[in-house]
């Protein structure tokens, strides 16, 4: 089991309680990636909810016109991979280490195990994963709104 204070540097996990981020310890795995190592790819089942503790994952998805796009490069205490535990699906992008980067993996089956047996935790963990999608679609939206107006 990992130490749960590393989790409070976690953007996803920072508002929860210590006893809160005791049960997500328990169930959290730590994962070395070496750069340029893919954890997964477009069609990929998902194996759970990543967290990034140190480290750079850049997230592409391959375009219509065959090149491959990068979405968005994330740091320390950022997560991805959520949309596929949300929607239940495989992967639609692809997520590889920039450089050497320690991860921890929160899998989908203990995931909607803890979920499922605690309903209050799980709101916690949820509200938190909408605000910070949130701010990250705010974010886009200001970034498409400055690149029309500068057209």
């Amino acid at each position: 089991m990992i130490d749960y204070r590393i989790l409070k540097k976690q953007i996803l996990l920072k508002e929860m309680n210590d006893d809160e981020l005791r049960k997500i310890a328990g169930i959290i795995e730590k994962v070395r990636a070496r750069q340029g190592e893919v954890l997964f790819q477009e069609e990929d089942r998902t194996r759970g909810l990543w967290l990034i503790d140190s480290g750079k994952i850049q997230i592409t998805k391959m375009a219509a016109d065959g090149w491959r796009q990068t979405l968005v490069v994330l740091g320390a205490g950022h997560f991805f991979g959520e949309l596929a535990i949300i929607e239940n699906r495989q992967h639609v992008s692809k997520a590889e280490a920039v450089v050497d980067s320690d991860l921890l993996l929160l899998p989908k089956d203990k995931f909607e195990k803890l979920v499922a047996e605690d309903c209050e935790l799980a709101l916690v963990f949820f509200k938190s994963m909408v605000m910070a999608l949130s701010q990250n679609l705010r974010r886009m939206n200001d970034k498409f709104l400055s690149v029309l107006i500068s057209y």
